[in-house]
This record gives C-alpha cells, structure tokens and sequence, in this order.
C-alpha cells in the first residue's frame, strides 16, 4: 500500500511541539542545536503512522491464511524494518534515554526538575 503525505503533517507537528515546548519535563532536554520539544513531536507522529502500518497493513496480512510460508517470510521481515523504526524514534528522544540498553538513566519522573 503507497502512504499517502499527511497534508495537516505540518500543521500537527507544530501544535505538538509547541504544547510539549511548554513543559519544562521536556525542555530541560534542549540543547543549544536542538529543541526536544520538536524531536519529540517528531518522533510521535512518526511512530504514530509507524503503529498504523502494523495495525492497518501488516498484522492483516499475517493473519491472511492464503499466504504462503515464503510470503509470510516477507511479512515477518516487513514487520521487523517497521519494528527497527520504531526503536529508532524511541531512542532518538533524550526524554526517553533511560529506555535505550546501555543506558544508566533513571526515569525522568524520578529526577527533580
């Protein structure tokens, strides 16, 4: 299925980060070069349509019992490439660091502002 460009994409993008920009959770994660607050927003609406490519698309086909093994095959590897997205977004926001493996960080809530 060809994905068709959100055209309120834009518009979306700024509502969200201007609200999450008004949070200090999630802007004492700014940095001179970047704006978590626009990161984040970012990742959200990706992940967003990342979740309905799976839901939508791909867990269907999985349950289409007139797929072969090797079409499956297909599907499983499809799902994977959505999967390594999504965890992609969920570690490239700093607000969510103590997710990734390798990381020490505590939860955010667990820290005083």
């Amino acid at each position: 299925m060809t994905k068709v460009p959100n055209p309120e994409y834009g518009i979306e993008l700024k509502a969200l980060a201007e609200r999450l920009n008004r949070c200090e959770q999630v802007t004492r994660y700014d940095t001179a070069a970047e704006k978590q607050a626009s990161k984040l927003a970012y990742d959200f609406l990706d992940l967003a349509e990342s979740f309905r490519t799976f839901l939508n698309e791909q867990l269907p086909k999985l349950r289409d019992e007139s797929l072969s093994c090797a079409e499956l095959d297909g599907v499983l590897t499809d799902i994977g490439e959505e999967f390594r997205h999504i965890l992609w977004h969920i570690h490239n926001a700093e607000f969510y660091a103590y997710l990734r493996d390798d990381a020490a960080a505590a939860s955010p809530r667990d820290q005083p502002l």
